[in-house]
């Protein structure tokens, strides 16, 4: 039913009264929002309780400042300080084929190894998988609720996109940055042109692919579309259970992937997938020692993934036979909470599950909340992570942990990796164990291709300072980044 002048002007009252109430109590957090909310609605005749979005609208500058932290949903989005944008390339068939776990593909009209029901996924077919109109879309979504979107990481998602056509490749990339500056531009690089002083700035480029994707020409491929991160799909580094699977490349693709990424001062994040046929608990965690331990590998972030039974799959057919039981939801807790335990200071773990309904899995892990769980089980035995994404400063003042600002130091941590030296430098308040900022400082292997980098090259492959998000140019009001701790690093 369309809304009457006389219902549109005491929405407008209402939220302009609840935003007065906020305003004017002197602490105030997401409960009392809700309690704001309900007080005026009554008060006024409201026969809905209005969105945060809708409240936000009505805020003048300076009262956005005091309210979004309390009106913006999902403050861990945007904690890190930067807003990731996930896009979905087209469907089209993995190089490889199929492993014996994976879903989806173009027979199904979805990319390879996503079911098609992921957000991310569901965007991209409802905007057919349009670059520009995927990143647009989700900015105006972010914003809507709150977000500001200033600085934006572009994660690149649907398969191996190294293995698309290169001009496909160039064409994606550009309509990703055009939509960013609201250019539609002529050329890839007229795009990353504006991009560089655009009022959005791209601060970062992922894209997936398989290890025995990654080579010479592939990596300079995607230096030059501006990919600053790989995410390999790694899923585990024993070659009996590649075989087992169907994986189709060795543990030494994985080893020269990670080596040539990391030569070209790109950063590297591994999928891992405990639990897949052929593992155990057990040997899935000597799998984690050995990824954190090896210098072969030692990635700069890793993605858990448990292995899941998807219809349509190998593994679910194995599953009905009674030839595999995937991990249950406690056995993935368990086993996460102990890669936490072991997890080096200068890793990240950037996400654990997958965005997959529950209604799409027919064995495996239940529940959504898997992180969670883990760090409840670590906790109760007096454990605690000490991944990177666990120690920023912006998740730790979600906690109620903030540093001391005379405690804070430079750390320096050196170890070897793919043939080369890591230095990892950090901003740290030790005691409080939190995290405000650090750079990756690479000498790399003898073996590194590009022609730029020599016998006496190091490479910053990352520099970043946590903390919510603050606009580029503007003054800092609760942040931690542009407070010098970047130019210091």
């Amino acid at each position: 039913m369309k809304a009457s002048p006389e219902g549109t002007d005491v929405l407008e009252a209402a939220l302009r009264a609840i935003a007065d109430r906020l305003l004017s109590a002197p602490s105030i957090g997401r409960e009392g929002v809700n309690r704001a909310k309900i007080e005026v609605c009554r008060e006024l005749g409201l026969d809905r309780i209005p969105a945060n979005s809708e409240i936000i609208g009505v805020l003048g500058p300076g009262e956005a400042e005091r309210l979004l932290p309390i009106l913006t949903r999902k403050e861990t989005r945007a904690a890190s300080g930067v807003t990731v944008v996930a896009v979905m390339t087209e469907p089209r068939p993995c190089p490889h084929g199929r492993c014996a776990y994976c879903p989806g593909g173009p027979d199904e009209g979805v990319p390879q190894s996503y079911t098609g029901r992921e957000p991310a996924a569901m965007r991209g077919a409802q905007n057919r998988y349009d670059p520009f109109r995927q990143v647009s879309s989700r900015i105006g979504q972010l914003r809507a609720i709150g977000h500001v979107v200033d600085k934006v990481d572009l994660i690149v998602m649907g398969g191996t996109f190294p293995a698309a056509p290169i001009d496909y490749q160039e064409r994606f990339v550009k309509g990703c940055l055009d939509a960013l500056t609201g250019w539609r531009t002529a050329s890839l690089a007229e795009a990353r042109g504006l991009a560089e002083s655009s009022g959005i700035r791209n601060v970062g480029i992922t894209v997936e692919t398989r290890p025995d994707c990654v080579d010479i020409a592939a990596v300079d491929r995607m230096l030059g579309l501006g990919v600053t991160r790989v995410e390999l799909g790694v899923q585990n580094v024993y070659d009996d259970i590649y075989e087992l699977v169907g994986r189709g490349h060795a543990v030494q693709d994985v080893v020269d992937a990670t080596r040539m990424l990391k030569d070209a001062g790109l950063k590297v994040c591994y999928h891992m997938m405990p639990g897949l046929p052929g593992s155990d608990p057990d040997r899935d965690l000597e799998g984690f020692e050995a990824v954190f331990g090896d210098p072969r590998f030692r990635p700069d972030m890793i993605k858990v993934y448990p292995t899941l039974v998807i219809e349509g799959t190998k593994l679910h057919r194995w599953w009905m036979e009674g030839r595999y039981t995937p991990p249950s939801t406690e056995e993935a807790a368990e086993l996460v909470a102990r890669v936490k335990e072991k997890v080096p200071p200068w890793v990240r773990i950037m996400r654990v599950q997958r965005d997959i309904p529950r209604p799409l899995i027919e064995a495996g892990v239940e529940r959504s909340d898997l992180r969670q769980l883990a760090k409840e089980r670590l906790r109760e035995r007096g454990g605690r992570c000490r991944c990177i994404r666990c120690r920023e400063v912006g998740r730790r003042a979600l906690e109620g942990v903030e540093p001391d600002l005379n405690g804070l130091g430079l750390v320096r941590r050196a170890y070897e990796a793919s043939g080369g030296v890591e230095d990892f430098i950090s901003v740290e308040d030790e005691e409080a164990d939190v995290l405000v900022g650090f750079a990756r400082l690479r000498i790399p292997s003898g073996e590194a291709h590009r022609p730029e980098v020599g016998a006496s090259s190091a490479l910053v492959r990352e520099l970043h300072v946590y903390g919510r998000m603050v606009p580029v140019g503007a003054r800092p009001w609760e942040g931690w980044q542009h407070r010098g701790w970047g130019g210091a690093l």
